[in-house]
């Protein structure tokens, strides 16, 4: 599968640690786009984060699956998926973690449920919006120089917030340049 990006320490200027048995996570995430064409987006009101909808990949669920799962539990709608654009890989050297995430570009089919979010994304005042894909792009480049810390979270928080915030926006530059 086409790796279609990757981040390390170096790009937020920081000096990569060599990886010691790093811990590895899979992930979905992706591009869903509603019938007016807009993208759907997180949105971490206590962070100042704005993201694209996605998440972990849980035992015995591929990765499909986990995208349509992270869909129905941060937007309450069923989505159909048009393609696997790749993957995505994050390397957090600091943290001694590397994450691949499998990107999908997908469309909301019908609203079945409310938002089911955990408790950490309630208590960070989470809410998802549809938004222009320029219109995303650019709120996602702004929110990279004003992100908080969670007070929730280690404090390697805003180190992989950062990572969180700057894939979603290479992602949505991917796609917009070799899709849209």
């Amino acid at each position: 599968m086409r790796c279609i990006g990757k981040l390390t320490d170096e790009d937020f200027n920081l000096e990569s640690v060599p990886l010691d048995n790093p811990r590895i996570r899979y992930a979905a995430r992706g591009i869903i786009f509603n019938e007016d064409g807009k993208v759907a987006i997180l949105y971490k009101q206590k962070k100042n984060e704005f993201k694209l909808i996605g998440g972990g990949i849980e035992e015995d669920e591929d990765p499909k699956e986990a995208f349509e799962r992270e869909a129905l539990e941060e937007t309450g709608y069923k989505i159909e998926i048009y393609e696997c654009l790749g993957t995505f890989e994050e390397i957090k050297s600091r943290d001694n973690f590397k994450q691949t995430s499998y990107v999908f570009v997908s469309r909301a089919l019908k609203k079945v449920s409310n938002p089911h979010y955990t408790e950490k994304e309630l208590k960070e005042n989470s809410q998802f919006l549809w938004l222009d894909l320029e219109k995303a792009l650019k709120i996602i480049k702004a929110c990279q120089k004003n992100i908080l810390p969670s007070e929730f979270e280690s404090r390697l928080s805003l180190y992989h917030t950062k990572f969180v915030v700057r894939r979603d926006y290479l992602i949505l530059k991917y796609y917009k340049h070799n899709y849209y």
